[in-house]
């Protein structure tokens, strides 16, 4: 069997001939937003092949801090931290082996769905993040505040993932802009509040808001940047962050300053309408999308009535659509590895290889199975892990049977 890798451009986005320029110092905390500042424009991040080494190095950084949210997620259901952090805001970082990565947190973020399942454990809402800061010491122009979203672990999340119906998300509550539409899973997910937990009180939305007001007042005086960032349904989560910090105009710090937004998506899926999309991009909410093109996940909701394809009726406002640019892997085939195609692990180690120029030539001419896996483990040797490529995590394949059930369901019942 023959296993290809590769970083490709979406045929949608125009090349350029040259790469944008990036400064010298790029993957520090603060920083990335730097580079796409100072970029000739936000489409040359998957416009100008091969992806510049220290990009790539910088959007693998913002993976492992979603990475950390899985390691430090307790799963032990006989612990008092089951489904919570195992570690205090001072050492969370230090405790996944990121003491060095030039952030400190601020507050940890939980959330859960308005429905609960008879069936569960415990009730209070589970751990799915955390907020931090670039710390003093690690500055390069600009203070950046970071939020971190984990992915699908829970039963009722699962469920949530299902909800794919659209609805209006209400954020501002002077303009609803009732076209503005969003999957129901995810907007219930980021909206309902479980007064049961103890480590944390209100909607995800509610915490979120109100860190993120306390810190752009804390640090107003400085330049101050907003990177959201999240991994498979904690993408969704980031995207509608990123919107509801915009749409009222959360970011701004004065009548001409304003922090930017940037959300880093890895395997996430569509969230909202082409009404969504568009609103995101006229407020200048900036979205990287990494996918793989093999993950199912990156087609769902909406595999029938999408950006390409519009509902007959209905139009864009019913219709889902992906937002911001595509950055393209192509790794594993996914009836040879179901879930290891979503694999957050995979996607770092991609992103973190040098030798994505040689995964492209192999693909493109062929290549044997012996010479792509070869390339494998380059990636592999790359990472500087000895994890196996072939150890998938079999929740995301129920994930996956879900989301492609669901889909099926909603046409049965359109027909």
């Amino acid at each position: 069997m023959e296993f290809a890798t590769a970083v490709t451009v979406p045929r949608r986005i125009a090349a350029k001939n040259t790469p944008a320029p990036v400064p010298a110092k790029a993957t520090g905390p603060g920083q990335m937003m730097n580079v796409w500042k100072e970029m000739e424009d936000w489409e040359a991040v998957g416009a100008a092949p091969p992806l510049q080494p220290l990009l790539r190095e910088g959007i693998a950084r913002y993976g492992e801090l979603v990475a950390a949210c899985y390691k430090a997620l307790d799963l032990d259901p006989s612990s008092d931290r089951y489904l919570n952090c195992k570690y205090g805001k001072k050492s969370m970082l230090r405790g996944v082996g990121m003491a060095d990565s030039g952030y400190y947190v601020t507050k940890y973020i939980y959330a859960a769905p308005h429905f609960r399942l008879p069936i569960a454990a415990r009730s209070c809402s589970p751990w799915i993040g955390y907020v931090a800061v670039s710390s003093s010491d690690c500055l390069c122009r600009c203070r950046e505040i970071l939020v971190s979203f984990r992915g699908t672990v829970t039963s009722t999340e699962w469920i949530a993932n299902l909800m794919s119906s659209l609805e209006a998300a209400r954020f501002d509550p002077h303009d609803p802009r009732l076209d503005v539409k969003v999957a129901s899973g995810f907007l219930s997910l980021y909206t309902s509040g479980d007064s049961s937990t103890k480590f944390g009180s209100g909607s995800c939305r509610e915490q979120l808001l109100s860190e993120l007001s306390r810190l752009l007042c804390e640090y107003k005086g400085e330049e101050v940047s907003i990177t959201l960032a999240g991994h498979s349904m904690g993408s969704a989560l980031a995207l509608l962050l990123g919107y509801d910090i915009a749409e009222p105009g959360l970011n701004q710090l004065g009548r001409r300053r304003s922090a930017p937004v940037m959300v880093c998506s890895f395997g996430g899926p569509r969230v909202g309408n082409a009404e969504f999309k568009r609103r995101c991009e006229e407020l200048g909410v900036k979205v990287l999308r990494v996918v793989n093109v093999n993950d199912l996940v990156t087609k769902l909701p909406g595999v029938i009535f999408n950006e390409k394809f519009r509902n007959p009726v209905g139009g864009g406002r019913s219709s889902y659509a992906h937002v911001g640019v595509e950055l393209a892997l192509d790794f594993f085939e996914v009836q040879d590895y179901p879930a290891c195609v979503h694999d957050l692990d995979a996607y770092i180690r991609l992103l973190k290889c040098p030798d994505s120029d040689d995964m492209v030539r192999a693909k493109r001419k062929g290549a044997a199975s012996a010479a792509a896996f070869d390339i494998v483990k380059k990636a592999r040797e790359c990472s500087g892990r000895s994890q196996r490529l072939d150890a998938w995590r079999w929740q995301d394949a129920a994930m996956h049977v879900s989301h492609w059930t669901s889909e099926a369901g909603r046409l049965l019942k359109g027909s």
